[in-house]
């Protein structure tokens, strides 16, 4: 159990650090005006990477019995 929580949380750490990454190239290439099309699938990606974050938050989380 707690092997796969620590594989959980280098995997979200890792994606999180992807994603600060994407958001410093995408800034840079919007500014020097590069190419759109490069530019969308940057964004798709970071927008991928999001949903994962949120994915693995959640499984981090321990279900609440109300």
């Amino acid at each position: 159990m707690q092997a796969d929580r620590d594989s959980l949380l280098r995997r979200l750490h890792e994606l999180r650090s992807e994603h600060r990454d994407l958001d410093t190239v995408i800034a840079r290439l919007d500014e020097a005006g590069t190419d759109a099309l490069q530019l969308q699938r940057l964004k798709k990606r970071k927008l991928k990477l999001k949903d994962e974050i949120a994915w693995l938050e959640s499984q981090l989380v321990p279900d609440i019995i109300a």
